[in-house]
């Protein structure tokens, strides 16, 4: 496993490579960054040459002036260019997902696959809107850590709270670094983006669908029918994960993902 760095916008971007093989780009979501995939990174490598980018702004990658999905997507395309890598499957936990269907619309030549975990095609309706709107107050008024603290605990299912303590302890005690701009950028960004269930219609590639059961961001029962869009497409739901299942159930997630990729 390395760390390397690329230059966007004057700004360092930093990402973990391991592995070798055919190649599987893996994108975070908001507040987490790529070590959410440190489980999934150290049991795909032995088969798969893995990219796993911290997201401007996130972690330790400095923000840049674009940050909507089409320009994570342009990072993305940057940065497997950079590895020289022809194609890659693109999984995407849920802001990452948005960032991997950008990604499929503006370079389809590029994909071998596409996964959506605990993501969503659709854009956010007035309800979600409102809520990033106020997300976005609370962060101007008490700052970026305070925001995470707030919501980070809503990303974890019932189930892993009181099963799992140790392990959301952790994650809590290790949030990851954001600034106040950063927040506000990509709520931005998230409400500007478009819908893209076209994208999964219109798939040539196969899409993975992983969900949590427990999940109260994606909620289940308002995204499976997605699922049923693409022409090829394999789902997996996870039963006692919320929004972090690659670390709630990481051997199940894990399994999951290699399946898909053998498969492809």
């Amino acid at each position: 496993m390395e760390r390397k760095t690329t230059t966007v916008e004057g700004k360092v971007i930093s990402y973990i490579t391991a592995g070798d093989g055919k190649a599987v780009v893996l994108l975070h979501g908001f507040g987490v960054d790529s070590t959410a995939w440190s489980e999934q990174i150290e049991y795909l490598k032995d088969h798969y040459f893995i990219i796993a980018p911290d997201l401007p702004g996130i972690g330790v990658s400095e923000l840049t002036n674009d940050v909507s999905m089409e320009g994570v997507a342009n990072l993305i395309k940057e940065i497997i260019e950079n590895e020289e890598v022809e194609q890659a499957a693109v999984i995407g936990h849920s802001m990452g997902g948005y960032a991997t269907l950008a990604f499929a619309e503006k370079y389809p030549e590029l994909l071998t696959g596409i996964g959506l975990f605990h993501s969503t095609a659709g854009a956010d309706n007035d309800e979600k809107k409102s809520t990033r709107k106020k997300g976005i107050e609370f962060t101007q008024k008490h700052g970026a850590n305070a925001f995470l603290e707030t919501t980070a605990p809503k990303m974890f299912a019932e189930t892993t709270k009181k099963e799992n303590e140790t392990l959301y302890n952790r994650f809590m005690g290790n949030l990851p670094e954001m600034s106040k701009e950063a927040v506000i950028d990509y709520y931005e960004a998230m409400m500007a983006r478009t819908d893209r269930t076209d994208v999964l219609k219109n798939a040539k590639v196969p899409v993975l669908f992983i969900y949590g059961e427990q999940d109260e961001i994606i909620p289940l029962d308002k995204t499976i029918e997605q699922a049923s869009f693409p022409s090829i497409s394999t789902i997996h739901i996870l039963k006692n994960s919320g929004h972090l299942g690659m670390i709630e159930e990481p051997a199940e997630a894990n399994k999951a993902i290699e399946d898909f990729l053998s498969d492809i």
